[in-house]
């Protein structure tokens, strides 16, 4: 496995150390960790996002989705206590317990979840605030103050 050295970022940037980390995080990943429940992630529009993934045999109430500091963390947790009501000559559907977390990049914000036919989805959308989208400063002449003349919004809908 590679490593990168990223001393160089660090000495000509300021406020880019949450990036580095992550590319730190993501050269360390080890393919041999399991790849239970298979998942999709789909790009339905330019900021509009979904998370599939297989669920079979999983309830809404088995199932949890929590984000918090730019984690998207999906969990299923199996009632064990209860005894099968029949008996398996084979069991292809697994029905472990999981937790699979992905790492949301700024302005990322969960909009909703379902559960059909045995897939959840997971919405997501890249909300950008006002203040970071593109504008058009106009120029001026002489000591008056700029004005924006057209604010480029893409449209989120």
């Amino acid at each position: 496995m590679r490593s990168f050295d990223f001393s160089p970022l660090y000495r000509s940037t300021v406020g880019f150390d949450r990036l580095a980390n992550l590319l730190e995080t993501v050269t360390q990943f080890d393919p041999s960790t399991t790849s239970y429940p298979p998942y999709n992630i789909e790009q339905l529009a330019e900021n509009d996002y979904r998370i599939s993934m297989a669920v079979a045999g999983f309830s809404d109430r088995e199932l949890s989705i929590e984000v918090k500091e730019g984690v998207l963390a999906i969990t299923g947790k199996r009632d064990g206590g209860e005894e099968p009501k029949t008996r398996f000559l084979h069991q292809g559907i697994a029905g472990r317990s999981f937790e699979r977390r992905f790492q949301l990049a700024d302005h990322m914000e969960v909009r909703g979840a379902r559960l059909e036919h045995g897939l959840l989805h997971v919405d997501i959308a890249r909300v950008i605030p006002e203040e970071k989208k593109a504008r058009k400063i106009s120029i001026g002449k002489g000591p008056e103050q700029p004005k924006i003349v057209e604010s480029k919004v893409a449209d989120a809908a």
